[in-house]
């Protein structure tokens, strides 16, 4: 990243001097020995007062990309979907998502996504870690690592929350935990404080007393991650932004356009949460390991997906919050050409499908593409690495920063990869 001095308010990637002035040491400034560090450092502050955050929709089981975003209507592997217009002219969609082409103009379209794992568990650890898993170590997730370098240590709310199950922070540590909601759209269970706040900070102090003298027979590391998790709980259960995981505030008609189903409620969840703060939150929508009837399958997830998808979309734009929201439309891998005896397709990492809207993404674009039969990638191939170093382009967030891991390896954020260029031109 390019760092100017010009003092040019408002330009991503520059620092002014009154920040520097304000934030390395007097005596810094005394010995005229302000160096790239301080600069860094000032960098870093300036980020995360930008409140840049980031939305996953995961489509678990692996979506097809013939009955989403890649249709081949006509062909021996395209089956009896049909193909719809968009609005990006000449570019269409496969015909159960008429909400999401109305708003594809703010989406890229990246239709040369490529990897080798194919098994499920692999492959989902893979796409939310950027590395195969390993028996030695429990990688962070990226949601982790972005939290890491973006979240706000003093907010209330917890960094990254999950609307379903999902990969943990691995060696990061319970700081960057997702934070799992199992009912979108109404407060957590067991937040409610069942006692006056002060009585409540008593029995916490009693709490810290009983783990003192467990601490001091040995179990400090237990208990340091144990008061971690108190601390962090007990901040978000007092705090009033708390009530930004009950939608019961916002407009019948808005939740209607979301849609009435628990994708629905997440993703209006989401966008409540990243406007309280909240830096990344990840929705899943279950139910796209679709290895018979896939038509009749889609067609169904389709009418919970592509409303809520299109919607959280215009509601981000309409607030504001779409620039500095990256959205990520994605799943595990795709699924095979032919159509298998049992009407469905099976696993297929070796091309598919993904979606990327806001965070500075220019919207209204294919990148790369399947051959005719939809086999393999065509042209333009884009990696797990080059979409997660992509991804950290747009937060701003530093791919390469080391970690590390409890064996003392030192492990980047994204190892590998390059950023694709054509997503932000």
């Amino acid at each position: 990243m390019t760092h100017s001095l010009s003092g040019k308010p408002g330009t991503p990637g520059t620092v002014s001097r009154r920040r520097i002035l304000e934030a390395v040491p007097a005596t810094a400034l005394a010995a005229g020995t302000i160096g790239i560090a301080d600069v860094v450092r000032v960098d870093a502050e300036e980020i995360k007062r930008q409140g840049r955050s980031m939305i996953l929709l995961w489509m678990a089981g692996g979506q097809s990309q013939f009955e989403t975003f890649d249709p081949k209507p006509g062909t021996k592997n395209g089956g009896p979907t049909q193909a719809i217009s968009t609005a990006v002219p000449g570019v269409q969609l496969a015909e159960n998502w008429a909400r999401t082409a109305s708003v594809l103009d703010r989406f890229s379209l990246i239709r040369s996504m490529t990897n080798k794992e194919g098994n499920h568990q692999r492959a989902s650890y893979q796409l939310h870690t950027g590395y195969v898993p390993s028996g030695s170590v429990k990688h962070p997730s990226l949601s982790a690592s972005i939290a890491e370098q973006l979240s706000d240590p003093k907010f209330e709310l917890p960094p990254v929350v999950s609307v379903g199950r999902t990969t943990g922070s691995g060696f990061l540590g319970v700081d960057y935990e997702p934070f799992t909601v199992r009912t979108p759209g109404q407060l957590p269970q067991n937040v409610a404080v069942p006692v006056p706040s002060q009585r409540y900070r008593r029995r916490l102090g009693l709490l810290g007393q009983l783990e003192g003298e467990f601490a001091g027979r040995g179990g400090q590391a237990v208990v340091a991650n144990h008061q971690k998790l108190y601390k962090k709980s007990s901040r978000m259960v007092l705090s009033e932004n708390v009530s930004a995981f009950d939608i019961a505030d916002e407009s019948d008609s808005l939740k209607q356009k979301y849609g009435d189903t628990s994708f629905g409620r997440g993703c209006l969840l989401a966008r409540r949460l990243v406007e309280s703060g909240v830096t990344f939150v990840e929705v899943v929508s279950r139910g796209w390991d679709t290895h018979l009837d896939i038509f009749d399958r889609i067609a169904a997830l389709a009418e919970q997906v592509d409303p809520a998808v299109a919607t959280l979309v215009e509601d981000l734009e309409d607030r504001g919050l779409l620039e500095k929201t990256l959205v990520v439309w994605m799943g595990e891998f795709g699924r095979t050409p032919r159509v298998n005896a049992r009407g469905g397709r099976d696993h297929y990492p070796r091309v598919f499908s993904a979606a990327v809207a806001g965070g500075g993404v220019r919207g209204g674009q294919v990148i790369g593409g399947s051959t005719a039969d939809g086999s393999a990638v065509a042209d333009r191939p884009v990696s797990v690495p080059d979409l997660f170093c992509s991804v950290c382009h747009s937060l701003k967030v530093d791919p390469r920063k080391e970690h590390l891991s409890p064996l003392g390896r030192p492990m980047k954020v994204v190892d590998g990869g390059e950023v694709v260029q054509e997503l932000f031109g």
